[in-house]
């Protein structure tokens, strides 16, 4: 009898790994083992220890009231001290220099914990003086050029240079050799993996939508970083441009920005996200098998090709528990963003909004609204689904398509022409959607008046509801992005779709509309921020004038 144990041996156990293949494991060997280099005794940007703890629990605290993702901490950070040093103080003592700001900026972050202390060399101050000073003389052109514009466009205008010019701080400081080989061999596997029906009028757009759809699936940029990216597209020699080119964009920078966006929210966008996201997965566990080890990985090809399914869908399993982990600390952070920024000013309001209106104060809606949204978010996190084994061995066919040239895909992915509803269809649809709206949220109105709610607490409890049910979405994402396998459809999911989405929909409209009048952010940007920033810079010149009187006595 064959011992159940034992492996089946492949037909073909030999495969050849594609020329993008090998380039990947040479760089991620070489990031492993990178050469040894000369200590340079350059200078270093180097801050106390002591007193960063201060910014960086500070920054802890502003991350938690604003609820943003974590690989983006360091961007808006930048983001926020550009505005706050060219925008805000700026104005009040204008001729700063790029080099002068570049200082506070590197500081700062090293302080608030985003960069390695001691590590940055002096040299990066002149780096970003000079990018500084780009975006400044970009900024400076706009508004000239476009002088007729409403104080609010100015401003819009000038927060999306700041944002441009913080993109591209990060880029230097954030981007990996790993990464770079990663986009590249994406973005040459895509092209070859996706066309478009005959005759489409997106054609000339193909190659550029798949650059950005990589950007935004497997480096998780936001809508800035894909502009800047796109800016650098539209004006090649941008990272060294000259004063004249500046001015340039600068004079045309409306128009630009235009063309920037049309590419951000082109119609086939919808399409290519759901491919690039399969690309997406394969990728990062073809990254994480190879990293375990580079050279075993590449010599079990040719020794023990079995063993690589194998490998694969040992990091698949690995990357489903991260993800499961990743969810719960996001259910956390979620959690406390809304108690902080949300219920406190929800328990606050219901109070006296209940007395004004000659209502009595209802102590279980007072308990059910302040405790529902950790309640709800907690249960929607409980039994959310994590990939099964087919979805693994989907991912296990999916990576060797692109690492083995016997295994390439055959037939391309085709992109239709998106639909285009004529004007009676989409008035159809939104009367029905209109209808399920009204549906969803009568049904929860008469439930909670049925259990005697005030008006009051009717409303906050529907707040919650929307805004919970957008963030159980959103806390979700990376979770749902490692399924490869679509869900299975049944009438009862048909129909928690049709009545839930609706909710969510007006949850992310609560979301975008409150997160602009967010008090605890305004109150730490404009009345805590730079006192404290000053604050914690004159302790450090303290202790640094300390430390050298101690050096004087010893």
């Amino acid at each position: 009898m064959v011992n159940p144990l034992i492996t089946r041996k492949e037909d073909n156990p030999v495969s050849t790994p594609s020329k993008n293949a090998k380039r990947l494991f040479q760089a991620v060997y070489y990031a492993q083992n990178p050469p040894a280099e000369e200590q340079k005794d350059i200078p270093r940007l180097s801050v106390s220890e002591i007193v960063s703890k201060m910014a960086f629990y500070y920054e802890k605290i502003r991350n938690t009231v604003e609820y943003k993702e974590e690989h983006l901490f360091r961007k808006n950070a930048i983001e926020r001290i550009l505005k706050r040093q060219i925008v805000i103080e700026g104005a009040i003592s204008p001729g700063a220099k790029g080099a002068e700001i570049a200082e506070h900026l590197l500081t700062e972050l090293i302080r608030a914990g985003y960069l390695p202390n001691n590590t940055i060399p002096e040299t990066k101050i002149s780096e970003f003086g000079q990018i500084i000073d780009k975006y400044i003389s970009l900024r400076r052109y706009a508004v000239e050029g476009y002088s007729s514009l409403q104080i609010k466009e100015r401003n819009a205008l000038t927060n999306w240079i700041m944002a441009l010019a913080a993109s591209d701080m990060e880029e230097r400081l954030g981007r990996s050799q790993v990464d770079l080989v990663v986009i590249d061999y994406m973005y040459q596997a895509l092209l070859d993996d996706i066309s478009l029906e005959d005759a489409n009028e997106y054609e000339t757009d193909r190659e550029i939508q798949i650059f950005v759809a990589i950007h935004r699936s497997y480096l998780k940029f936001d809508r800035e970083m894909l502009s800047f990216i796109l800016l650098k597209y539209f004006h090649p020699n941008w990272l060294k441009a000259s004063e004249e080119e500046i001015a340039d964009v600068g004079k045309n920078i409306l128009s630009i920005k235009k063309s920037i966006e049309d590419q951000i929210d082109h119609p086939l966008t919808p399409q290519l996200n759901r491919i690039v996201s399969r690309y997406t997965v394969f990728f990062q566990i073809l990254n994480d098998v190879i990293a375990n080890n580079p050279v075993k990985v590449y010599e079990s090809f040719f020794k023990d090709p079995v063993a690589f399914s194998r490998m694969i869908k040992q990091a698949a399993g690995k990357k489903y528990h991260d993800a499961k982990s990743k969810l719960w600390r996001a259910a956390v952070r979620s959690i406390l963003y809304i108690f902080i920024t949300k219920s406190f000013f929800a328990f606050i309001l219901e109070i006296p909004a209940t007395r004004w209106f000659g209502e009595e104060i209802n102590p279980i809606s007072l308990f059910i609204n302040v405790t529902f949204p950790a309640i709800l978010l907690f249960l929607i996190v409980l039994f959310s689904r994590m990939p099964s084994e087919a979805n693994s061995l989907k991912i296990v066919e999916g990576i060797k398509e692109i690492v083995f040239e016997e295994n390439q895909r055959k037939e391309p992915h085709r992109l239709r022409q998106p639909a285009k509803r004529s004007a009676f269809s989409n008035s159809m649809f939104g009367i029905i959607y209109a209808i399920t709206f009204f549906l969803s949220f009568g049904a929860v109105v008469w439930a909670l008046n049925a259990i005697h709610f005030s008006p009051v607490s009717i409303i906050i409890f529907l707040f919650f509801l929307a805004l919970v049910s957008f963030f159980s979405i959103r806390i979700r994402k990376n979770a749902k992005e490692l399924l490869i396998l679509p869900p299975k459809e049944n009438v009862f999911s048909f129909i928690a779709d049709f009545f839930y989405v609706p909710i969510v929909s007006a949850g992310k409209w609560l979301s975008e509309n409150f997160s602009k009048v967010n008090v605890f952010v305004f109150v730490l940007d404009f009345i805590i921020e730079a006192p404290f920033k000053v604050f914690v810079a004159i302790t450090e010149e303290w202790t640094r004038y300390v430390k050298e009187r101690k050096d004087e006595i010893v």
